[in-house]
């Protein structure tokens, strides 16, 4: 019988995070669900326990070093493997118009949480995964990342988003032949607290892509950027 994969899904506890958990554990994955907030992953996983899932939740805020480091310590220490990693939480916070002061401290905590974190999670990640040349890790991007898609406004979500991409495709490269895939999604417009009421999809749409790549085959591609199990421009 083929050993139970193990996955860490950031900022899990809700939204597409949510429902990513939700699905990789329908697969008999043991998820291990992320949450900045500790009592809100608790109350979140015991839902997904109640339905017979393979859940558990631990504290984690991908905006802290310290915090990516004990959690990635007791992965490596007390859990004993990591197959998949999918960086899912992020911030959008520009509201309006903000003065050249306040948009480059928004720039710094949006990059803090949205590419500094999964970077990071990534590095320590890779030697565990590495160990039994087998690991995927899935980067949430948006197309407002792309540049071939790039428009005005939200300069911070944009740059933030074009910064993960950067970060897929420099570890995949470095990650070639180790069996270890990395890949980015574009999960669309979804109706989450970030997407707000007017998004067009629903977060299992929005979830479908990132568990496609995190249960991708050995063959499966690496260094791609993915919208609806279809390539798309960087």
């Amino acid at each position: 019988m083929a050993e139970q994969r193990i996955a860490l899904v950031t900022g899990g506890n809700r939204g597409i995070g949510l429902e990513v958990c939700r699905q990789l554990a329908e697969l008999g994955i043991k998820v291990i669900m992320g949450s900045r907030d500790a009592a809100r992953g608790v109350a979140a996983a015991k839902e997904l326990v109640a339905e017979g899932l393979p859940v558990e939740t631990h504290q984690l805020d991908v905006a802290s070093a310290k915090s990516i480091s004990e959690c990635m310590n007791w992965v490596r220490l007390d859990v004993g493997r990591l197959d998949i990693l999918v960086n899912n939480a992020g911030i959008m916070i520009e509201e309006g118009d903000a003065d050249p002061m306040e948009e480059i401290e928004i720039i710094r905590e949006t990059m803090q949480t949205n590419v500094y974190g999964p970077f990071l999670l990534s590095r320590l990640a890779i030697p565990i995964m590495k160990s039994r040349r087998y690991g995927r890790i899935v980067n949430l991007s948006s197309g407002m990342g792309s540049l071939a898609e790039m428009g005005a406004g939200y300069i911070a979500y944009r740059l933030s988003k074009a910064g993960i991409n950067v970060v897929t495709r420099v570890i995949a490269a470095e990650t070639e032949g180790m069996g270890i895939l990395v890949n980015s999604v574009d999960p669309g417009w979804v109706q989450t607290a970030m997407g707000g009421r007017g998004a067009t999809r629903t977060v299992k749409k929005g979830a479908e892509t990132v568990v496609w790549l995190a249960t991708a085959p050995d063959n499966g591609p690496t260094g791609a950027f993915f919208r609806d199990r279809k390539a798309i421009a960087w």
